[in-house]
């Protein structure tokens, strides 16, 4: 069996370099991601809920690209959010914007601090997806 194949997508080069985690894990046929914040471009939480969640789907579909994935690929997605029963509503609807049919498997879990105590993060996403080699 092959090593693990470690995935750093451009601009990410922080994550493994001095936080040491891989973004993503590229191990056979599945690509285990990293939970993914979501910041925009210059790594600041947009003040707009559904802006935030949808820079997460940005930030996760980054990885699974640099893998050689998409978002289509996912097949599971753990997602915590702070404040799950107030965010559920709009994170749904933005997610249904991002994935589509086959649905993933999907496990949605309330905690007390979000992705390092980045202020104002409200959402961290990490997802399985596979990886459809030639």
């Amino acid at each position: 069996m092959n090593a693990p194949e470690r995935v750093v997508p451009t601009g990410m080069e922080t994550y493994y370099e001095q936080w040491h985690i891989a973004p993503a894990v590229v191990v056979g046929e599945l690509i285990l991601c990293s939970g993914v914040l979501g910041t925009d471009s210059t790594g600041r939480i947009p003040d707009r809920l559904d802006d935030q969640f949808g820079a997460a789907f940005e930030n996760l579909r980054h990885v699974l690209r640099a893998a050689g994935a998409d978002l289509s690929d996912v097949v599971d997605m753990i997602t915590f959010h702070f404040d799950l029963e107030s965010d559920l509503e709009t994170f749904t609807a933005v997610r249904d914007r991002y994935l589509g049919e086959p649905w993933p498997a999907w496990t949605a879990i309330g905690v007390a601090q979000i992705g390092g105590g980045v202020q104002g993060a409200r959402l961290e996403m990490k997802a399985t997806a596979r990886l459809a080699r030639p």
